[in-house]
């Protein structure tokens, strides 16, 4: 059997998106000004950096400045926004708000490929002698003798599906580090080891998320231009689904089109990526796709449950940056900002202890203190309770929202309490209203020209795995998966 071979850095950082590149570029430009080396690693699972990133973002530039003054202007920004709107539809009728809803608003702001811009972060790291490194899944996190974090393990290769050693097994290697960064993104799944490790959660309000799927279209010539940002609320949801859809305009005739959702929904059978399909028959998102074609479409989970729902940022020898940590701006459903200004504080922080040899605990408490004074509290705290106050449907949310933007945040009652997500789905039994395939009966007989199946799309999501590789998925509970999740839940069999 192989063994697992071990390589050291100084600093390991999981993930090569814009929060963990971010540190690097910065730890590595300040342990220069100390006159400092020191290694640095950034693994990143995809097979090459930006795989795992989907076009179409807008972005928040200023702290781009800051990360890198002397490069701002090379930073592949799509295009700026110069027209913006919220709009309210309903299944026939679209209704443009005259002003902007509160904190949606893209003054200054860029659109943005984000595979694109983290490829050029990726370049900075690495002309500073950051090892970046695509292409390498982390699996396990490696403690030492004091029970502090001290690196990573990566995936074993050459392992079938029923979990036995091939011919070409090897095992992964181990990557131990003073210092690990946790920049996986939203639910990563190193970070959710390492805070149920270190109860890192406890005192405050479980995580909320929402699921966001997108699509990237090359569109006709002038049917939306670069920089035209349109957020809408509405269609295809109700009142007791919350989310909303956008459209944003990209250089050469392209378009990223998505919709998101909160996962605390309670139809058990409603389908977030069908709910796409929904929305782009919708006449004003139609005209803008009608004779274009779809280029590539990805999904991911995005955390809204804001400051209250923050777990404690450290351990001993670890740091949680970006989408990890839940450093995301609600409303204005905006956290790459987020994430690069998490990224230079979790920097700023390993400098210091690397400078003085110190990586406890204690020692890395000063990132979360860093946070705190930083503009991501300052951002975070006006909205601290706005997912959570629209819990109980739009109605409801919006007049708590209402008294929150009056009291700074506070709203009726000071902190609102959360619960998980998976709380609030009822069993097919049990859900009273209308399940989603008859609420859209034929708009969900996809044509494959506007409108697409999973396997259709995920095929656009340049998706590539061996036959016999391990599968991503696990059921935790196989006893009761067909009697619970499949029965009860409407959950879609695998077999």
């Amino acid at each position: 059997m192989n063994k697992a071979q071990s390589i050291k850095t100084d600093v390991l950082i999981i993930g090569g998106g814009p929060a963990g590149l971010s540190a690097a570029i910065r730890l590595a430009d300040i342990l220069k000004s100390k006159g400092l080396e020191r290694d640095i690693m950034v693994i990143e699972k995809g097979s090459a950096i930006g795989s795992h990133t989907l076009s179409g973002a807008v972005i928040r530039p200023e702290v781009f400045r800051e990360l890198l003054p002397d490069s701002f202007e090379q930073i592949p920004f799509d295009s700026k926004v110069a027209k913006s709107g919220t709009l309210f539809l309903t299944a026939r009728r679209r209704i443009k708000s005259p002003v902007h809803a509160p904190y949606m608003g893209n003054k200054g702001n860029y659109t943005a490929s984000l595979g694109a811009v983290c490829r050029f972060l990726a370049e900075q790291a690495a002309q500073r002698g950051v090892g970046v490194y695509p292409g390498f899944a982390m699996s396990d996190i490696l403690y030492d003798r004091h029970g502090n974090v001290c690196g990573a393990k990566a995936i074993d290769t050459g392992v079938d599906q029923g979990g036995k050693h091939m011919a070409n097994f090897q095992a992964g290697t181990r990557v131990e580090a003073s210092i690990t960064i946790f920049a996986e993104g939203s639910r990563g799944s190193l970070t959710k080891k390492l805070i149920d490790k270190f109860d890192l959660q406890n005192g405050r309000n479980p995580q909320m998320y929402s699921l966001g799927c997108k699509e990237v279209w090359s569109v006709k010539e002038g049917s939306i231009a670069p920089g035209e940002v349109y957020h809408s609320l509405g269609y295809p949801l109700s009142l007791k689904e919350f989310g909303g859809g956008f459209v944003y305009g990209l250089k050469d005739n392209k378009a990223a089109v998505g919709l998101v959702v909160g996962l605390d929904y309670a139809d058990p059978s409603f389908d977030i990526h069908a709910a796409l399909q929904v929305y782009k028959q919708h006449k004003s998102v139609r005209k803008i796709l009608e004779g274009g074609k779809l280029l590539e479409y990805g999904a991911k989970t995005l955390p809204e449950g804001g400051l209250y729902s923050l777990p404690r940022l450290y351990a001993g020898g670890a740091l949680i940056v970006g989408d990890s940590a839940g450093f995301l701006a609600m409303p204005a459903l905006k956290g790459v900002h987020l994430a690069v200004r998490s990224g230079m504080l979790a920097a700023e922080t390993a400098a210091d202890a690397l400078a003085a040899g110190d990586f406890a605990e204690k020692s890395l408490s000063t990132y979360e203190t860093k946070v705190m004074e930083s503009n991501i509290y300052k951002e975070l705290r006006p909205v601290r309770n706005f997912r959570q106050g629209f819990s109980k449907g739009l109605i409801r949310g919006g007049i708590r929202f209402a008294a929150q933007l009056i009291s700074g945040g506070a709203g009726f009652c000071g902190r609102l309490r959360a619960h998980d997500d998976k709380d609030t789905t009822k069993t097919i039994a049990g859900y009273k209203g209308k399940p989603f395939k008859e609420r859209f009966g034929a708009k969900l007989d996809f044509d494959k020209v506007l409108t697409f199946d999973k396997v259709t799309d995920i095929y656009f999501s340049g998706v590539a795995h061996d036959e016999l590789q391990v599968p991503h998925l696990h059921v935790n509970n196989p006893a009761t998966f067909k009697t619970v999740n499949i029965a009860e839940y409407g959950a879609p069999r695998f077999e």
